[in-house]
């Protein structure tokens, strides 16, 4: 079987690119591991109840929206409100004023900072005012030129000015956001409190634009999943064909050869890597490429990336409730991000690896204990978008924090993951009963959740990432500059392209979009040659 193009990874960015390229009318074949397309953005019934499996929020940063729009796509999407909270105060973020909100909700609790929050405040407002250029227009790429000329004159030329000196300031901006904070403030709960709702060494500009990013949240009707719905049967009406529960196992870019993991092995002309890089590298024969010079670089590069760590990753408690959706909206808004605790993070990240090394399984309990007592939670409830979305009077919760991977991969050694699970589930339904959401637990139908572990199997990332690559490691094996965004869907190997979160860095829906979209036009530019 040979195709003109293979995509590997079925998830937004594989499933962009796919239909871009059937849409120019190549034969391609998308590939997924699972029993359904869609990777980290999906969503599934659960005894009447809608949930979301991965993202929650749609953000459209000028490449969403205008990638549907230009594929002709339908998909309705309503305005997704976030809160905010810290112990018992929440203020709902709908324009940029709330920022000032934010301002004194962070005074109220730390007054001997006030000067210190002030100053916090003021960069993010001039981050959000870069982030106003960044995301001012739809992103060119999405656009007919060709038929929107007057849109290229008055809009794209203009914006590029803007656009390239903005970036400078941006790229100024990569420092972790932990040592960022730590030069405006010495209070190290402040720091943490900020810092804690991002991963592990966050770029500061990526970090402190997400006031602009929850402006921007959006959901569809039926769930985050329905995007995927929408592009998959968009893909299929092109032609496109879909092989799922097939993993690849062997590549071979002498050949022009995929083998799935049952022996059949598949032929491209350009094959697109839309999955965990380190994967392809480890599963690729590169002893048989006979370009010494190409083989050199792609064994080296094997080398760099398999001692890099994936991203952070996150723990979710799914809770369905026998409570009418106005219990929850009398205190927050669908997507809500809280966190109970004023005292930060930093002693438990400072405790965790001699917890790690000891592996007292007593002391393991009372480390994640604490932890989630202080960490920041992001919960959605979807019947606060749509009513629709659970049984009448019911309301579904996904309750998710971010959580150490190797933690939860020393429970599992140990061999107590299955009381793990049930010992945080209660751990994290306490702390909400106890915080913002008195008399809930007693109305709990049913609960369910997953870890990191569970994210490492479903999706094939490395240490069950949710970002691609972790901001902690020495370097970024992928580029990470928006002004060479461009080059990060080329690979070290002949003919092979890559595309979604293991490509660019920082990383997202949108971004994996764009690194889908660029990819496409790239392969689509080599064919028709």
């Amino acid at each position: 079987m040979n195709y003109d193009v293979i995509v590997v990874g079925g998830g937004i960015a594989g499933l962009t690119a796919a239909t871009y390229l059937a849409k120019e009318g190549h034969e391609v074949l998308l590939c997924e591991k699972s029993d359904e397309l869609g990777g980290l953005v999906s969503s599934f019934d659960y005894k009447g109840f809608r949930f979301d499996g991965g993202i929650r929020s749609i953000e459209s940063s000028g490449i969403v929206i205008p990638m549907l729009k230009q594929l002709g796509i339908d998909l309705p999407m309503k305005r997704s409100i976030v809160s905010l909270g810290i112990g018992e105060d929440i203020i709902r973020v709908e324009s940029k004023a709330d920022l000032e909100d934010y301002k004194h909700m962070l005074i109220k609790y730390f007054p001997q900072n006030e000067k210190d929050i002030e100053v916090i405040i003021k960069r993010i407002k001039k981050i959000m005012k870069y982030m106003d250029v960044l995301y001012g227009i739809d992103n060119p790429l999405f656009v007919d030129m060709k038929k929107n000329k007057k849109y290229v004159f008055f809009e794209v030329f203009p914006w590029l000015f803007k656009f390239i000196f903005t970036v400078g300031k941006i790229n100024k901006l990569n420092t972790p956001i932990e040592k960022y904070l730590s030069g405006l403030t010495n209070n190290q709960a402040l720091n943490d409190i900020i810092a804690q709702h991002f991963f592990k060494e966050t770029p500061t500009f990526f970090a402190l634009s997400y006031f602009s990013l929850y402006l921007d949240y959006r959901y569809p009707s039926e769930g985050t999943g329905m995007l995927i719905h929408t592009l998959e049967d968009y893909y299929q009406e092109q032609g496109g064909h879909v092989s799922l529960n097939t993993e690849i196992t062997k590549v071979d870019p002498e050949k022009q050869t995929v083998t799935d993991q049952n022996g059949t092995t598949y032929g491209y002309q350009k094959l697109l890597w839309a999955s965990d890089l380190n994967r392809l590298y480890q599963m690729s024969d590169l002893e048989q490429i006979k370009d010494e010079t190409i083989k050199s670089q792609a064994k080296a590069y094997q080398s760099e990336i398999n001692a890099y760590r994936g991203g952070d990753s996150i723990q979710a408690v799914y809770a369905t409730v026998d409570l009418d959706p106005s219990f929850f909206k009398n205190v927050c808004s669908e997507h809500f991000f809280y966190t109970p605790s004023t005292k930060g993070l930093y002693h438990s990240f400072s405790l965790l690896k001699a917890v790690l090394e000891r592996k007292e399984k007593d002391e393991m309990i009372q480390w994640v204990k604490t932890y989630l007592e202080q960490t920041t939670y992001e919960i959605s409830i979807p019947a606060l978008r749509n009513e629709a979305l659970a049984p009448k009077g019911q309301t579904g919760l996904i309750i998710s924090t971010l959580m150490d991977y190797d933690f939860v991969k020393a429970v599992e050694e140990m061999g107590w993951y299955a009381e793990y699970k049930k010992l945080t589930e209660d751990m994290i339904l306490d702390v909400l009963e106890k915080s913002k959401y008195k008399g809930f637990k007693e109305k709990i139908i049913d609960v369910f959740s997953y870890t990191p572990l569970t994210l490492e199997k479903r999706t094939g990332n490395k240490d069950g990432a949710i970002t691609g690559w972790a901001f902690t490691n020495p370097k970024m094996p992928v580029v990470h500059k928006t002004a060479q965004v461009a080059k990060s869907v080329l690979t070290k190997l002949p003919n092979v392209y890559q595309a979604g979160q293991w490509s660019y860095s920082p990383a997202g829906l949108p971004i994996s979009i764009l690194t889908g979209k660029l990819a496409s036009d790239q392969i689509h530019k080599k064919l028709k040659k």
